[in-house]
């Protein structure tokens, strides 16, 4: 059976991040910035990505942070997370928040756009940015949550002889590894399909390594939206990486 071409889906995921950033941008550049500026960004975005995806796609289904999740089950689901980083956004000139927008094909994260907006940056599916060389020389750089790090991370980072690097918003902690700004991206404790689905997308299609803590494959489109682990690392790194978050693994919930 031959592939499906989703080239149109790629651009479009790549247009609506980058619309949505934009409006985003405007808001907390505006006059209503402020106090709650987080929670009316999501709104204003998620209603702005539903009604083009609706548009676009009618018969596909949509799973957002937002709400309005149906799965019909035609293998075609689109999962987007209007605002990553609620708290980075609404903290004037904090850059590390993000727009997601991708669409899971029987379960498998294949389209996806991460708009990165306070830094005029969108990393797509639609071209998949070529990642810069890996410095083998340099300690390597763990991406981590800057409120939750978790105790695996710290184990990768010392049995590596790396460094911790903390940021806010998984679409860009996940894009800082795309974007050759950090090597691995460790995360336990539990996040929802649509903070990583996006940015994995466009990691894999980047050339990353990404699967959950015991090596498993990322799967996306479950009635329940929780996915418990998930690392994102290079591949120079992923046979050690997995070696320590494999061992006496157990679910990071």
């Amino acid at each position: 059976m031959a592939a499906a071409d989703l080239t149109a889906e790629h651009h479009d995921a790549a247009a609506l991040a980058t619309m949505a950033g934009r409006a985003l941008l405007a808001l907390r550049e505006g006059p209503s910035a402020g106090r709650g500026v987080g929670a009316a960004g999501d709104r204003l975005a998620h209603h702005l990505l539903v009604k083009e995806l609706n548009r676009l796609y009618p018969g596909d289904d949509v799973r957002s942070e937002e709400g309005l999740e149906h799965i019909s089950g035609n293998g075609r689901l689109w999962i987007i997370d209007p605002l990553d980083g609620t708290r980075e956004f609404g903290q004037a000139g904090r850059p590390d928040w993000a727009v997601h927008v991708a669409m899971a094909l029987s379960g498998v994260a294949v389209v996806g756009a991460v708009a990165l907006p306070a830094i005029d940056v969108t990393l797509s599916t639609a071209n998949p940015p070529e990642l810069p060389v890996f410095d083998s020389g340099s300690p390597p750089r763990v991406v981590v949550s800057r409120s939750r790090p978790p105790e695996v991370a710290y184990e990768v980072a010392d049995m590596l002889g790396g460094v911790m690097i903390p940021m806010g918003s998984a679409g860009a902690k996940i894009g800082a590894v795309i974007m050759g700004l950090a090597d691995v991206y460790i995360h336990a404790g539990g996040q929802y399909e649509w903070d990583s689905c996006a940015p994995v997308a466009v990691a894999e299609a980047s050339g990353l390594h990404a699967s959950r803590l015991n090596g498993d494959p990322l799967r996306y489109g479950a009635p329940d939206a929780w996915l418990p682990d998930l690392m994102v690392c290079r591949r120079e790194l992923t046979e050690a990486v997995l070696g320590i978050t494999t061992r006496d693994y157990r679910p990071y919930y």
